[in-house]
């Protein structure tokens, strides 16, 4: 089935049979809906996965992937290539106004926050990792003028973007959002064959813990509850049904009173989920 692996080799058409059942899967798997206008983008994006495995068909990349060692060791990659991975550093900054002005200070005042245990917060999909160190340094503004620690969950299905992450090395004009005093405060940058390269500081990269981790699964394997969760641009990938399930899954796993950041396109209208909406794409769970 397989050839020695070359950018050579030249991949017949998808069906839509073929598209139809790798639909199904992906579906199945992680709630991402594909339907038939994606079929260009999923045969374009699967093109240099089977260049790279030596795979000249569709049908044969089927054929592996749904095999039980395939299904092992392919499902990681094949999610890969059909997640969108668009982020940036304080992307939605009326966000961290608001995490700063309201949400903090509220959670602080009703449960002392910063007396009991390490603040809690969970990036949710969090990409290539500028958003979690986007709150990092946000909270630790916040934590010199404030009695609180923190600590930070970042999660992602794709383990592409979380090597990134953990990596935490970007391209400088990734960082013209972030402001001066905190480019200098937390951003280390290259020299030498490192040149137009930063690095984000230990201190902020040791607050956070990232792991794969699939919204489709049974749980969310945590034994703590979180008291913030950022979900940002994430669940327009999926249909109403799973965004309900998603959702309240999130309810669960936030302390009463915890808070839910969306993304700017995303909306709880129609959807059957007990939050309180507290500010644009900003909902909270009862007390």
């Amino acid at each position: 089935m397989f050839s020695a692996a070359t950018d050579r080799i030249t991949t017949t058409a998808m069906t839509d049979r073929e598209f139809a059942r790798f639909s199904e899967f992906i579906y199945d798997t992680c709630g991402i809906k594909m339907p038939p206008v994606k079929k260009t983008m999923l045969e374009a994006r699967l093109q240099k996965r089977l260049r790279k495995l030596g795979i000249n068909s569709f049908k044969d990349y089927s054929e592996y992937l749904f095999s039980r060692t395939g299904t092992e060791t392919e499902l990681v990659h094949l999610i890969d290539v059909v997640t969108t991975n668009k982020t940036d550093f304080f992307r939605e900054p009326a966000h961290f106004d608001y995490l700063v002005s309201q949400a903090l200070p509220e959670l602080m005042e009703r449960i002392g926050a910063g007396l009991r245990k390490p603040l809690s917060i969970w990036s949710a999909g969090c990409s290539s990792g500028e958003e979690p160190y986007t709150l990092a340094m946000v909270l630790s503004e916040f934590s010199e003028q404030q009695n609180i620690s923190f600590s930070i969950l970042a999660t992602d299905i794709c383990t592409t973007v979380l090597d990134k992450a953990r990596l935490a090395v970007y391209d400088e004009e990734r960082i013209d959002p972030v402001p001066l005093s905190l480019r200098r405060k937390y951003l280390l940058r290259g020299k030498g064959e490192q040149k137009g390269l930063v690095r984000i500081v230990p201190q902020l990269r040791h607050r956070i813990t990232f792991r794969r981790l699939n919204f489709m699964d049974g749980d969310f394997g945590m034994r703590e509850p979180m008291d913030i969760i950022f979900c940002r641009n994430v669940v327009i990938y999926f249909d109403k049904t799973t965004q309900e399930r998603l959702l309240n899954k999130f309810y669960r796993q936030l302390i009463p009173g915890g808070y839910l950041f969306m993304g700017h396109s995303e909306t709880l209208s129609g959807l059957d989920v007990p939050f309180v909406q507290m500010a644009s794409t900003v909902y909270r769970k009862g007390l």
